[in-house]
């Protein structure tokens, strides 16, 4: 079934967005002229009537959806693989010492030399999806990469034993 969403128009303030889960609750995105937003959710019996909201400032909003954004693309990579054969995802911790750490993605070559592309990286609770070539290693990182069983056999050995 896909995702129903509604917008209400709010003439003179702004606009709701509204997800209607599976059990019919709403989850509000209320936007309003003045830049404000509010993160509101509503009774599945009662529509109109607000059951909690929460103001959010800009960075609160970035990263509410950053996180909802990240384990989604982690869910959505999870079932690709059971999709996709040939195809493999698989989590490589970055050593602790590791040549790589303090410098960019873009210096691992990753793509160019094993064929396996890194898609995330997981720092503690946060995830760092898509990451660009800029993005700077650091320590205790896991790699989140996608590819052939090959090509991440390769990946594997390249974070191991570091740049040449």
């Amino acid at each position: 079934m896909g995702v129903r969403i509604e917008r209400i128009d709010l003439p003179g303030f702004g606009v709701r967005n509204d997800v209607i889960t599976n059990s019919g609750c709403r989850v509000s995105v209320v936007s309003l002229r003045s830049g404000e937003r509010d993160l509101a959710f509503f009774n599945a019996d009662d529509p109109d009537s607000n059951a909690a909201s929460i103001s959010l400032t800009d960075d609160e909003a970035s990263a509410i959806a950053e996180v909802l954004g990240s384990s989604l693309t982690l869910s959505r990579l999870s079932a690709l693989g059971e999709k996709a054969e040939g195809l493999f995802n698989e989590e490589i911790s970055l050593p602790n010492g590791s040549g790589f750490v303090g410098h960019p993605m873009g210096d691992m070559k990753a793509r160019t030399l094993t064929s396996a592309s890194i898609v995330a990286i997981v720092r503690g609770n946060d995830v760092v999806a898509s990451p660009g070539p800029e993005v700077v290693f650091e320590s205790g990182d896991v790699i989140v990469a996608v590819g052939t069983r090959q090509g991440l056999d390769a990946l594997g050995k390249l974070i191991n034993n570091g740049p040449s």
